[in-house]
């Protein structure tokens, strides 16, 4: 069995972790855009190429000639990475273009729900051309409580909202059009007010089969301050739901899972096959969708999937060839808190690339994760600009979890920073306690 997995960073890491803990012991040839050594030490080998140069990517591909390929990131995914492949008979776990569209166009993938009925969106409309007049109509109509969305992919750094990013209306005309100038169009949306969680499918066509409910953390800083960042953390309950989710909640979000890959078989002819990634909201509507992505999150794969007990690659292959059933995915019942760490200055600088760091060394009840981290040429893990390492905490509760994964981060040494309050009691019960007000209104 050889599997050749497309990747990057910590998401790279956690998956290639997993691939390597399948008893069918497959090799693992990896690609990066930049050696990361955690995927070094599970690959068979490593290649170092630009994920979005495709003629690099099938060159590799057709010198390994692997079983399938594992493609990670969106943007390769949403630029059609997939169809490539697929043109050489080098099948994939990840969609095709027109099927990642749920990711890489919010309009898109709102108009898909529409069109199917699809109850789970906010006011919404797409605008195409800078037109001043009726954006502000648009957002006024909002009552100034908005959302403006970069119609395509962006880091993760496409959506800002109004009274976090934007102060005023004119703050959110502006960033339409710059939107619009840029990619062609943009999505403005009613800003939606509640408690935020992830839901992540297996999905073959319209089998979807679902992992842990997880909630991440954006913002840089603790108390959710600062700004957006690829995501400080996420933390995980043991009984796979989380405090705040009632189990219709959370039984919402599986049927919209469900109803969204159902959509996109109908509306592109053919089968989604790969990871369907909700970002949902509990609102005094019920459960309301943020945002589909068409890849594992980071952090949220490193949560999910050193609690998988059953085969990954079996997973996968039933992902390609449509056998997928529950029975094949089995998750421990623990609970998981990881906590990035990051450099000193990320994310407004890069003060700290370079700079040598250590980790601990983790337990069994405990994984850590290497992002944007190079190695020196004695073997000193140097940092880079982005985020380092998912430390991941494993426990019979969140509140052990998050000590492990505490203990752990205290004890690395170097110019660094993390978000101490990432699955503390104290944000948990703030999360807690909003739903409450939100559900008794």
């Amino acid at each position: 069995m050889k599997i050749l997995l497309l990747s990057l960073a910590a998401r790279g890491h956690a998956i290639a972790d997993a691939l390597a803990r399948s008893p069918q012991n497959p090799d693992i040839i990896s690609v990066v855009p930049a050696a990361n050594p955690g995927i070094a030490a599970l690959a068979t080998e490593q290649h170092i190429a630009d994920l979005m140069d495709f003629d690099a990517v099938l060159n590799i591909a057709k010198k390994e000639n692997p079983d399938f390929a594992f493609v990670a990131p969106d943007d390769p995914i949403g630029a059609g990475l997939t169809d490539v492949l697929e043109a050489e008979g080098i099948q994939c776990v990840a969609p095709r273009k027109k099927l990642a569209q749920v990711e890489a166009s919010k309009s898109f993938a709102r108009d898909l729900l529409a069109k199917h009925n699809i109850d789970a969106s906010p006011a919404y409309e797409c605008f195409t051309t800078a037109d001043e007049t009726a954006i502000r109509k648009f957002i006024d109509q909002q009552d100034g409580k908005y959302v403006v969305k970069y119609d395509a992919l962006k880091g993760g750094k496409g959506v800002k909202v109004s009274g976090e990013h934007l102060d005023s209306i004119d703050d959110g005309v502006a960033y339409a059009i710059e939107c619009i100038e840029e990619c062609g169009r943009v999505v403005i949306e009613e800003k939606l007010v509640g408690v935020e969680f992830s839901l992540i499918s297996f999905v073959s066509g319209t089998q979807v089969v679902d992992t842990p409910a997880i909630q991440d953390h954006k913002r840089a800083f603790n108390g959710d301050t600062g700004p957006n960042t690829g995501g400080m953390g996420a933390w995980s309950d043991a009984n796979h739901l989380l405090p705040f989710i009632k189990p219709a909640d959370l039984a919402r979000a599986k049927e919209l899972n469900r109803l969204t890959a159902a959509a996109l078989q109908a509306e592109c002819g053919e089968d989604f096959k790969g990871i369907l990634y909700g970002g949902f909201i509990i609102t005094k509507k019920g459960v309301q969708l943020i945002e589909y992505n068409a890849r594992f999150g980071d952090p949220e794969a490193l949560n999910i999937l050193p609690l998988l007990q059953t085969d990954f690659v079996d997973i996968c292959q039933g992902i390609i060839t449509g056998d997928l059933t529950d029975d094949m995915v089995a998750f421990e019942r623990k609970a998981t808190v990881c906590k990035y760490i990051t450099p000193e200055s990320y994310p407004e600088s890069k003060d700290q690339r370079g700079q040598p760091f250590t980790l601990p060394v983790p337990g069994s009840n405990a994984r850590i994760f290497l992002g944007d981290v190079s190695e020196g040429d004695d073997g000193e893990l140097l940092l880079g600009g982005s985020r380092t390492a998912g430390i991941v905490g494993i426990g019979d509760t969140i509140a052990e979890a998050e000590q492990i994964a505490q203990t752990l981060c205290e004890q690395v040494q170097g110019p660094v920073r993390f978000r101490s309050d990432i699955g503390t009691e104290s944000l948990i019960q703030k999360r807690i306690d909003l739903m409450n007000s939100i559900r008794s209104e």
